[in-house]
């Protein structure tokens, strides 16, 4: 297990006793479930986990070889969280003990006025102080109701609590108290830092607010009102490194750690293994029985893949385990062995797929090589970029697993990634009292302390809850009480992310069935650039069904039948068409759908009031549109006498030659005024031109009998006559 891809470990999850199941960190919302406001907390459970970590740098590098956003490679660069400094021990003080601590600046060491260790480091028990005892246990207790990104996003508060411990200074000898706080994660580092309160902001704050000494090593670079962070500063007062440069002073404090034996130069990560356990029925069982000791065996290959059992009852199994510890026939074995009761998260599929798809039916691989040498990575991935740290480093990841055990023969699964916005849901909510189930309405809440409860929008009446389907909604709501306004409970409204958890989801299929499936494609392609995220408005979609019906009476009469012919094209209809081949064309290469569905409008209007009627005309045109309006292309295709399906037909080539200009519409000014325009071909003789334009009725009119002092005409541009 100290070395395996996959391992077993103890991880502390967030278990809600109430609900019966461990929790997401997005379940638990300020410290209760989201889902009925139970109490929750940290609770230590066995857990498989795979050793991502070990890939940290490949997984950096790698993205120097791929087409994501920069943003996108930031975020995971940050994720990551590489950075290089020096882990070092502390001696604390009447005690054989050790406390290790990692910094990226160890040139700030004579600057440490504190020590702070996480609430969850294992040391906390045996060096608190017997007078500090209980008052360690209460923080460590309060800090339990807290999620991660909750103790690293809440800067406003500020807690902590002194061990009784102190801490020996490697180099000075200086007693240092020993802290717990919040703000140090267990899982960062060595779950233990050196606090520097002049050279780091939340240190700063931690010891200005418990009234610890300050020592300043940064000079005049300190004003003691903030702390100062920067590299570029002269180490003060600091022994052996003083009046040094701080990247000077670095290396000499991390060669002299290393030459006195209490540490090393070490370079970390902020990346964690990823969990890899989930107590849920859904998801694939692993492959592993435990035996008697406790020790884990893989089951044979004859037995695989091992397969869901059929279930009833989704509840919870005893002590926090998934569904399937209920099944007490199927998890015990002979012999004393028993069944992992976890399952696998939705990554683990998700990881990979993309490489099932190139060879589905291969019943003795996920995917056969010389295919996947064929189809080699993904040209294009659209995906989200909520998945950026999630998803898309997993899929990272389990490629380069693959291509490292030699199954494929890349490292990344995709070449480009494009994110696209988000369609925005309009949300409601309400609100209950903190610790009650009684909700009060929204002009109310600012009386109480209260608790954001997203509601089905379809319990709602623009803002008006339906009081009988919300307490029939979930069992924790039947016994609600409710404060109203004017008789009436009035919920507010959020446009954020549509998704189920929000319960703001348009049911797309209530869309279809008014407006038909192309309508809805078309109008969310229509309602700006993929990339962008933009509100869902149901108004905007007649807009997008009134062009698809202007086609289909383009081509078709009242009764069904196609009116479409086998007349030539006329130049303007050919010009018409070859323009949307060229714009369409283009604006798939670059994905901007929008500006395509535009452009088909425009056509369709073109068509139309230059009555065409050529079926050639509309055959391309409907190649044209399949990618975007599959059902209606095909229906009209065949319509139009095709009898094969139109996604089997070659695309549309674009001809320059229809698109160059034969004719010119002058416009005639008379002393310098346009009096109208005269339209003549382009190759037409300048004398020609002339006699035209004098012998017009308009221009004969503005002229009032008079003879033009001259008459200018410059070919392709302007006609102007000088009286």
């Amino acid at each position: 297990m100290q070395y395996r891809l996959a391992y077993l470990s103890f991880a502390d999850v967030w278990w809600c006793e109430q609900l019966g199941t461990v929790l997401a960190n997005d379940d638990v919302v300020n410290g209760v479930s989201e889902r009925g406001g139970f109490p929750v907390i940290r609770k230590k459970m066995r857990q498989w986990f795979l050793r991502i970590t070990e890939y940290a740098d490949r997984l950096i590098s790698g993205l120097e070889t791929v087409d994501f956003s920069d943003a996108l490679k930031e975020m995971q660069r940050n994720w990551i969280g590489k950075s290089f400094g020096c882990e070092l021990n502390f001696q604390i003080e009447n005690s054989n003990q050790l406390l290790k601590i990692y910094t990226t600046r160890p040139d700030t060491i004579f600057g440490v006025d504190v020590m702070v260790i996480a609430p969850e480091n294992a040391l906390i028990d045996s060096i608190t102080t017997q007078d500090k005892k209980a008052e360690v246990e209460a923080y460590i207790h309060y800090v339990k109701s807290r999620s991660e990104l909750e103790r690293q996003s809440d800067i406003t508060s500020i807690t902590g609590c002194f061990t009784g411990a102190y801490a020996i200074h490697p180099f000075s000898k200086r007693k240092l108290p020993i802290w717990t706080a919040e703000y140090v994660l267990a899982g960062y580092g060595t779950g233990a830092i050196m606090a520097v309160p002049c050279g780091d902001e939340r240190d700063f704050a931690f010891a200005h607010h418990f009234n610890i000494p300050i020592t300043n090593i940064l000079g005049d670079d300190f004003n003691g009102k903030e702390a100062n962070s920067s590299k570029d500063v002269t180490i003060r007062n600091s022994d052996f490194i003083s009046d040094m440069p701080a990247k000077q002073a670095m290396k000499l404090v991390n060669d002299k750690v290393l030459e006195m034996g209490i540490g090393k130069p070490k370079t970390n990560y902020r990346l964690r293994d990823a969990g890899f356990s989930r107590q849920r029925y859904w998801g694939e069982p692993f492959p592993v029985i435990f035996n008697e000791e406790g020790g884990v065996e893989l089951v044979s290959e004859t037995e695989l893949p091992v397969v869901l059992p059929v279930l009833d009852h989704f509840g919870p199994g005893p002590n926090g385990q998934g569904p399937l510890a209920n099944l007490t026939d199927w998890v015990n074995l002979e012999n004393g062995r028993t069944r992992e009761t976890n399952t696998m998260p939705g990554y683990a599929g998700s990881s990979w797929y993309f490489l099932r798809y190139m060879d589905p039916k291969n019943e003795l691989s996920f995917c056969g090589r010389s295919e996947s040498d064929y189809w080699e990575q993904v040209d294009l991935y659209v995906g989200g970029s909520e998945h950026a740290v999630g998803h898309l480093l997993y899929s990272r990841f389990w490629t380069k697993v693959l291509f490292d055990l030699d199954f494929i023969g890349f490292e990344e699964p995709y070449k480009k990634l494009l994110n696209q916005g988000k369609i925005g849901g309009d949300s409601r909510l309400a609100y209950r009292i903190h610790g009650t189930n009684t909700f009060v309405s929204a002009g109310l809440k600012d009386q109480y302390e209260v608790d954001e409860i997203h509601v089905d929008v379809n319990f709602v009446n623009g803002l008006e809850l339906d009081l009988h389907a919300f307490i029939n909604w979930r069992p924790e709501f039947n016994s609600a009480k409710f404060e109203l306004e004017n008789g009436k409970y009035i919920c507010d409204a959020r446009l954020e992310k549509m998704g189920k958890r929000f319960f703001n989801v348009v049911n797309p299929d209530d869309v279809v069935n008014q407006y038909g499936a192309d309508s809805l494609r078309m109008y969310e392609m229509f309602l700006g650039p993929l990339e962008d995220s933009k509100p869902w408005n149901i108004n905007g979609i007649d807009g997008v069904h009134r062009f698809l019906k202007k086609l289909w009476r383009l081509c078709v009469d009242a009764e069904g039948n196609c009116i479409l012919d086998d007349s030539p094209a006329s130049a303007e209809s050919l010009k018409t068409l070859h323009q949307t081949i060229k714009k369409i064309t283009d604006d798939l290469e670059k994905l901007s759908f929008n500006t395509s569905i535009s452009a088909f409008m425009i056509c369709v209007n073109e068509l139309a009031s230059q009555n065409c009627k050529c079926k050639t005309i509309m055959n391309d045109f409907l190649q044209l549109l399949a990618p975007f309006a599959p059902h209606i292309a095909e229906e009209l295709w065949h319509k139009n006498g095709n009898k094969t399906s139109i996604f089997l037909s070659k695309w549309p080539e674009f001809k320059p030659d229809f698109l160059i200009e034969n004719t010119k519409l002058y416009p005639i000014s008379i002393n310098g005024k346009v009096r109208t325009q005269l339209e003549f071909a382009l190759d037409m003789p300048v004398s020609s031109i002339e006699k035209e334009v004098m012998t017009n009725e308009i221009v004969v009119k503005w002229l009032e009998g008079k003879t033009p002092k001259k008459v200018i005409i410059v070919p392709g541009k302007i006609i102007n006559i000088v009286l």
